[in-house]
């Protein structure tokens, strides 16, 4: 028996789990093919504003990995969907984002407008590459004349091949700054909405969540009340996983989605208590972090942690721990 196979749905992030940048993560797709090969089914829910769910799946597919539109949810959708459910047919509506955060309001009904002059009534903020000063000072004029504010998510960062570059929720602080407060709403995860709409969609009971981000994937999961297992593939570290409260701790952790086809043990490795606790063993560095995920969460100290052995050092090494 296998992780991913005691679930009925997998429910994959996407930026720093499947891909980077334009770059499929090592190994992701072919993880993601053998589990369709075995029959679980998987969904993708997204943050990411930038593109629309059939532009996903295309992208997904010229990386190798298997996926349908259907069976992409992503926070654009997800916050055109909520403002066409509220307001009146045809409403205008500044989109601040990518043009395909555009694109989505028009295809719910909603206008589109360029600018505070044409009165939308409400601004929905996500993810764009070219979002510059313009378009937010539209939006802040538009805010304070009256309008709503929506933002797709609050991720302060995101995964680049150079390392983490701004997110959207840096883009929303900036005009948090402008305005000395912050959205009305938030779609994207942490809030469970897009993961509870994703089991939804396929039936699932049982979803399992597979994230890189504590502060959104795996608090998202918990909020919705669903397994997680978090990947050291994207944004969050070793160091950031012991030091997470309990609303940020994954049921999982693995190295990458080939944990999805592993049993999530700590064997070879245990934690010696002390005033300078020890790690000893061997094994999987992977394996030692959940060694030591147990042991801190349980309320032991890892400050002055030391290695009791010279795999263990490398194991501290491997994971960014060593002092």
């Amino acid at each position: 028996m296998t992780l991913a196979s005691t679930y009925d749905l997998v429910i994959f992030d996407l930026d720093g789990v499947v891909y980077v940048g334009g770059h499929a993560v090592p190994g992701a797709a072919a993880a993601i093919q053998g589990l369709v090969d075995t029959g679980t089914p998987v969904a993708y829910a997204t943050n990411n504003a930038s593109r629309r769910p059939a532009e996903v799946a295309q992208l997904l597919v010229s990386l190798g990995v298997p996926a349908r539109t259907e069976e992409v949810v992503s926070s654009g959708r997800a916050s055109a969907e909520l403002l066409a459910a509220e307001l009146p047919p045809g409403a205008p509506v500044l989109p601040v984002g990518a043009p395909a955060l555009r694109d989505e309001l028009a295809a719910v009904g909603l206008t589109p407008v360029a600018g505070a002059q044409e009165r939308p009534v409400a601004v929905v903020q996500g993810y764009g590459p070219d979002v510059g000063w313009a378009v937010l000072a539209e939006a802040c004029l538009a805010i304070r004349a009256g309008a709503r504010w929506v933002a797709t998510n609050m991720d302060a960062t995101m995964p680049s091949p150079r390392g983490p570059v701004p997110g959207n929720g840096s883009m929303v602080a900036a005009l948090a700054t402008a305005l000395r407060r912050g959205p009305d709403r938030v779609v994207g995860k942490p809030e469970p909405g897009l993961l509870t709409a994703a089991a939804g969609m396929r039936g699932a009971h049982r979803a399992l969540v597979v994230g890189d981000r504590l502060d959104t994937d795996i608090e998202g999961a918990v909020r919705a009340g669903m397994d997680s297992l978090l990947v050291l593939t994207g944004v969050s570290r070793p160091a950031e996983l012991l030091a997470a409260p309990p609303q940020r701790r994954p049921t999982y952790v693995a190295a990458d989605l080939a944990g999805l086809f592993d049993v999530d043990t700590v064997a070879g490795w245990r934690v010696t208590p002390g005033e300078r606790p020890v790690l000893e063993g061997s094994g999987p560095p992977v394996a030692a972090l959940r060694a030591l995920c147990a042991y801190a969460w349980s309320g032991g100290s890892v400050d002055g942690l030391t290695a009791g052995s010279a795999e263990a050092a490398e194991a501290l090494r491997a994971l960014e721990l060593a002092g």
